[in-house]
């Protein structure tokens, strides 16, 4: 874990492994998203919660892909997140 204030970005082997973590998660929360929405129904405040984390994800995703791509230029740094 990288100490506070650290102004150095991320090298291109934490953004593997980081963009590694967050595609597990963003699977696992859409499979919670499916199930809450067969548990409760669409028209839940449950499924409505969990699909608002699932977008939130997807959007810090393609937000972190982006900044590989500008801490990384030139670098083969696609589909580290997505």
């Amino acid at each position: 874990m990288r100490s506070t204030g650290n102004a150095t970005p991320l090298t291109v082997a934490e953004h593997r492994e980081l963009g590694y973590e967050l595609r597990k998660n963003r699977v696992r929360l859409r499979e919670l998203c499916g199930l809450i929405m067969e548990v409760y129904g669409p028209n839940t405040r449950a499924y409505y919660s969990f699909q608002k984390a699932a977008e939130t994800l997807e959007q810090l995703c393609a937000d972190m892909q982006t900044q590989a791509m500008r801490d990384h230029p030139g670098f083969p740094t696609d589909n580290l997140y997505t």
